[in-house]
């Protein structure tokens, strides 16, 4: 068997990406697969996937600066044929796994020289200049490893012209996450969102525009800071929130079975306009209509799908005013939730990208 090291330093150990997809695939299909987390979890065997574990360490500087050196004596211990690898702080270590004569593969879940443009714990003023350093060790440790994995079709492109072997695999729902049997009990007026509670994914609008159109919110997923936590449970609109915590994938199941509509107003910045957000393709398969921000890409998605409504995810009023339409029309609400879970079953989803996936597996090796 050809032995496959993937290795996070901030995921999960069974975050949907990273276990449930890629390394659940590659096991099924005959791969020795173990896979590196920093837990604090220990060692564990899930499934056909062996989980060994770096350790936790404090803080986001301990991550991106002790974490992959650590993850660096696992891998080598392990003398895997591939190392997949699925932070940007691990490209410290990618060229010494190169150097050893094994396969290395950066999967980039987002566009990050553009998500540093809006990461509030760099200073604005050097915002734009750490995004051109990164961008430039980014793309010379690229240009040096055997391929590149895009969580998105965007990111696949640009690492196309720095690195030959790079392909697109996208966070389409597995089989299991499309809804199959129909079972939903709407609450009254409720929409939801699971996710990221942040300022840039649009919380403040949100909250606002539950009170113009009397409606109620269905919440699930981390905060982005205690202060922003704070900052919202002070707003009027949090008496119309229902708050269920960090939750697992039945429990967000449950909630999406409970909503009229699945809200996603990400603010425009770099990084999300064109960004596919798996919460988009979980709603859809989900029977729920999607509620967007008006972003080229999700309108190709979404006009071509039938799957939902789009509006400005800065201003409150519109993003009411889309929730009032599909709380208006049930029937219609329905019919959109129809044609996403069709979509979802035919085109996005997640047997289409773990053939690609497999294909290029196959080819690292040839």
């Amino acid at each position: 068997m050809i032995r496959v090291v993937h290795m996070t330093t901030a995921h999960a150990r069974n975050e949907v990406r990273v276990f449930l997809k890629e390394c659940c695939s590659l096991a099924s299909a005959g791969y020795e697969v173990h896979l590196l987390v920093a837990d604090g979890l220990g060692a564990a065997v899930s499934g056909q996937v062996t989980i060994h574990d770096a350790g936790r360490v404090r803080g986001r500087f301990q991550r991106m600066l002790v974490l992959p050196w650590r993850m660096l004596l696992l891998a080598r211990n392990l003398r895997a044929r591939i190392y997949h690898f699925h932070e940007p702080e691990l490209l410290l270590i990618a060229l010494f796994l190169q150097l050893s004569g094994a396969r290395v593969v950066y999967d980039s879940h987002e566009d990050v020289p553009r998500a540093i443009l809006s990461r509030e714990w760099i200073g604005l003023r050097l915002r734009r200049g750490v995004s051109r350093v990164f961008e430039a060790f980014e793309n010379f440790t690229a240009r040096r490893i055997t391929g590149v994995i895009g969580a998105t079709d965007h990111i696949a492109r640009r690492f196309a012209g720095i690195n030959p072997r790079s392909v697109a695999i996208n966070n389409f729902p597995l089989e299991s996450e499309v809804d199959s049997d129909g079972a939903r009990a709407p609450i009254d007026r409720t929409v939801c969102y699971v996710g990221a509670i942040t300022r840039g994914r649009g919380i403040f609008e949100i909250m606002q525009a539950l009170e113009l159109a009397d409606a109620r919110l269905l919440l699930a997923g981390p905060f982005e800071s205690e202060a922003v936590e704070a900052e919202l449970r002070r707003l009027p609109g949090w008496q119309r929130v229902d708050y269920r915590g960090q939750v697992n994938r039945a429990e967000v199941r449950k909630i999406m079975a409970q909503a009229h509509a699945g809200l996603l107003f990400f603010h425009p910045e770099p990084n999300h306009v064109d960004a596919q957000p798996n919460k988009m393709f979980e709603y859809m398969s989900a029977r729920l209509p999607v509620l967007a921000s008006d972003f080229p890409l999700w309108t190709a998605i979404l006009g071509e799908t039938g799957a939902g409504l789009q509006g400005n995810p800065r201003d409150a009023n519109a993003i009411a005013k889309l929730i009032g339409a599909v709380l208006a029309d049930p029937q219609g609400a329905r019919a959109m939730g129809e044609r996403g879970r069709q979509a979802v079953q035919t085109t996005y989803r997640w047997q289409h990208e773990e053939a690609k996936l497999l294909r290029f597996y196959s080819g690292l090796l040839a």
